[in-house]
């Protein structure tokens, strides 16, 4: 079994262990996406347990509602390309990202440079292949030159923002305070509602998990201290279901009960409720409190995580995204076979954005520390007191 993650490991190691975790995480829950643990049980022959072929095998490219893309074989999904496009903001920005980051340099990424598209297997622009949830960002920004900080309402209400934010995350290591309130501003050009806040707290929660001896538990009451509304309700009540668990295979049908009354999809993930994605104080989106309870269920070991996401089903390769960057940042080891696979498979460098988001996240902490100082001495002159060291 792959080591627990429990707070161990330097700043380095967190960071390519969550940024390499989700990808593994979404390759793993890519071909399996949107269909029920019974449904996958089904189609494999008993549960997923590692890298598997897409679902309706060599039919893919035709096949409906998958094709064209190639999901499974180890390949990546959006999740792991808008991760990747965000790390590579931080390193032009190389500073905290706010709105307008998103469209002065995330959007011009998405329509400008091609990149190798595992799904697509071809060089395309990632505007070819992100939903439409993340096609808004164009729409909005570049197209109709909305003020970023609004630009996200209107949008369907999912995880779209949330399933990148494990580099605000980790930029703001072991402050999950600073860790939300950067990710709430990014979203915001994204998303509002519930896909916002999940975005913050999601990120709240990667910072959380980097501080030294952290737990699962511990993230889950960093959220909890953050979230809000509906949000902050269904991590409650999903981790504490979770808490009653110790193999994913209990947890499975326990924790979607736990999460329905405040998942507004329904029942169905293919024929989504007259009511889905619209925004509301009392609602929350799925991915982000099944990840967590996840994370619970198996005590960060990552294989038990990321295994337990991609066989709940539904929007499972953000649920795996999500947990995998999670089990990842507490220091558990994502599997060398598994990491392998995909990197080749989806022919990435997996490794590449975890060192230079490493760089750029000391960069930014020096920034940090000059700030506050400069701030502390202001401080201390305005109120006549010492400034100390």
């Amino acid at each position: 079994m792959t080591p627990k993650g429990e707070g161990t490991g330097t700043l380095d190691e967190r960071i390519s262990g969550a940024l390499v975790g989700a990808a593994v995480g979404d390759a793993l829950g890519g071909p399996v996406e949107g269909y029920s643990p019974e449904q996958i049980t089904e189609r494999h022959g008993g549960r997923v347990h590692g890298v598997v072929g897409p679902w309706n095998g060599d039919d893919w490219p035709t096949a409906r509602p998958i094709a064209p893309y190639h999901k499974g074989d180890g390949h990546v999904t959006d999740d792991t390309l808008m991760t990747h496009a965000l790390v590579r903001v931080y390193a032009t920005v190389r500073d905290h990202l706010d709105a307008y980051a998103v469209a002065e340099h995330l959007v011009p990424d998405l329509m400008t440079t091609p990149r190798w598209i595992p799904e697509l297997e071809a060089e395309a622009l990632p505007l070819q292949r992100i939903f439409l949830a993340e096609k808004w960002l164009v729409a909005r920004l570049h197209y109709g030159h909305v003020d970023p900080r609004e630009a996200g309402t209107g949008n369907i209400v999912n995880c779209g923002a949330a399933m990148y934010m494990a580099p605000v995350g980790l930029v703001n290591a072991a402050n999950p305070a600073g860790a939300y309130a950067e990710a709430l501003d990014i979203a915001g050009a994204h998303q509002s509602s519930y896909g916002r806040e999940a975005a913050g707290v999601f990120a709240a929660a990667v910072a959380a998990a980097c501080s030294p001896g952290a737990t699962p538990d511990s993230v889950v009451a960093a959220c909890l201290s953050l979230a809000e509304d509906g949000t902050r309700a269904a991590v409650e009540a999903v981790c504490e279901v979770a808490s009653r668990h110790t193999d994913f295979e209990s947890a499975l049908l326990p924790l979607r009960r736990a999460v329905a009354p405040y998942d507004t999809v329904g029942p169905d993930y293919r024929s989504p409720s007259l009511g889905a994605r619209r925004p509301s104080r009392l609602h929350s989106i799925e991915e982000l409190p099944v990840a967590l309870g996840m994370l619970v269920v198996s005590g960060g070991d990552f294989r038990h995580a990321v295994l337990g996401s991609v066989n709940y089903g539904r929007d499972c390769d953000s649920i795996a995204t999500m947990a995998g960057a999670l089990a990842g940042a507490l220091g558990a080891g994502v599997p060398h076979d598994w990491a392998k696979t995909v990197a080749e498979s989806s022919r990435l460098d997996l490794d590449a954005p975890a060192r230079t988001l490493a760089e750029v996240t000391r960069e930014i902490f020096g920034r940090d520390v000059h700030r506050r100082r400069a701030h502390e001495a202001a401080y201390a002159a305005l109120a006549g007191t010492p400034c100390s060291d």
